[in-house]
């Protein structure tokens, strides 16, 4: 079930931004994100926003898209003259249980509304099995530029233990046909520290997702979500507790192989083979750019207001069939806010954190941090060595106010 949405403030119910948050709208790009709620089961680790068809009696896919161009509608109305859209993700929940149709009609829903910059990035999520040869196609056909495929592992005991359902060699298979129907830009997503993984079946979902050719991947930590399955797994002593140890040991594993085939780190998490190849769309959060998040329970933030809808896809549903804003609250971030969230995901990016955005005590715990062999200064900016991105959180919290 949902869980508690952030504190806020009420959403007007016509979803009115305050004057100035549209004055900037754009200044640091502008982005869509569309979510898609819906699984065809869900895995034992997830704990977002998604529903399983016995989560939702009654459901079909067919009907979700005319929701979201209602919502669609309602934000060219709150926004106005907003700039091109430079980035638009698709994300999930799997994206890719829509019909093809459905997903491109959110694509053309955008480009009329705002329109698409000249190059923009359009990102499908995707789960491995939910694509086939002459979907991913009719998805470059529709204007997707990029697809990211949930591979995880390929050890067969890893995917187990995660409830994932498409077999070990799928992932990189999709990748493949990906590549072939025309994507030139195609990530794959890893997970490692699963309990009962080893060192050997990390290796191999490397050398996996480094040998399907893409031009990136991601690579994260598994973390233990209250509410899911494996946390109650693991409560009942059924699976050992990740280690810290072990998902440091990982890391590492990743960045020597990702470095050794070609690819270079942009952020903690990710790389790729080329700057073409990043995620422009998660650079545009990154960098404190305003985006409009489109479905139940999705996140938007526009000039320094943020703001969450409703995460129940019928309560969704019914608020825009009334011709009210499905946002459940908002916040309007203070200065002292907008610098902790620069400051906290900028340091995680290769280029760093501007030095002139910290006090004189940052700047002293920045001068700690290098002389510690955690950072370095290059030109104007902090950049985090090796070492330090295994403890970016500790040093981002000392450089804080």
């Amino acid at each position: 079930m949902p869980g508690p949405l952030p504190d806020g403030e009420p959403m007007p119910p016509d979803g009115a931004l305050p004057a100035s948050a549209l004055n900037t709208v754009g200044a640091r790009g502008f982005g869509v994100y569309v979510h898609v709620p819906f699984c065809a089961s869900r895995c034992g680790y997830c704990d977002f926003n998604t529903y399983a068809p016995g989560d939702l009696p009654g459901w079909r896919p067919e009907g979700y898209a005319d929701t979201v161009l209602a919502e669609l509608e309602l934000a060219a109305r709150t926004l106005g003259d907003a700039p091109a859209v430079d980035t638009v993700f698709v994300g999930g929940g799997t994206p890719t249980l829509l019909p093809t149709g459905d997903l491109g009609r959110i694509i053309e829903a955008i480009d009329k509304i705002w329109g698409l910059a000249p190059g923009a990035e359009v990102t499908t999520e995707a789960n491995p099995e939910s694509v086939t040869p002459a979907s991913l196609r009719a998805l470059r056909s529709a204007g997707y530029t990029r697809v990211s495929l949930g591979m995880q592992s390929v050890a067969p005991g890893v995917l187990r233990v995660l409830d994932r359902k498409h077999s070990p060699g799928r992932a990189a298979q999709a990748a493949t046909e990906a590549r072939e129907a025309g994507f030139d830009h195609v990530n794959l997503d890893l997970i490692y520290g699963t309990p009962g993984e080893s060192a050997d079946d990390f290796a191999a979902s490397l050398a996996a997702a480094i040998g399907a050719g893409v031009d990136h991947v991601s690579a994260y930590s598994l973390i233990v979500e209250d509410g899911t399955r494996l946390a109650a797994r693991i409560r009942r002593g059924e699976l050992p507790q990740p280690s810290d140890d072990v998902a440091a040991d990982r890391y590492l594993a990743a960045e020597a192989a990702l470095t050794a085939a070609g690819f270079g780190w942009y952020e903690v998490s990710n790389w790729s083979t080329t700057e073409a190849g990043r995620c422009r769309h998660n650079l545009l959060y990154w960098t404190g750019g305003d985006w409009w998040g489109v479905g139940p329970g999705a996140h938007s933030h526009v000039g320094g207001v943020r703001w969450w809808n409703v995460k129940h896809p019928a309560s969704y549903a019914q608020r825009l069939a009334d011709g009210v804003s499905p946002g459940a609250g908002r916040e309007v971030l203070t200065a002292d806010d907008r610098l902790t969230e620069d400051v906290m995901l900028r340091m995680r990016l290769a280029s760093g954190l501007p030095l002139d955005v910290l006090d004189p005590a940052g700047r002293a715990a920045a001068e700690r941090a290098r002389a510690d062999g955690l950072l370095t200064v290059d030109g104007d900016a902090a950049v985090l060595t090796l070492r330090g991105r295994l403890l970016a959180d500790a040093v981002v919290r000392d450089l804080l106010p």
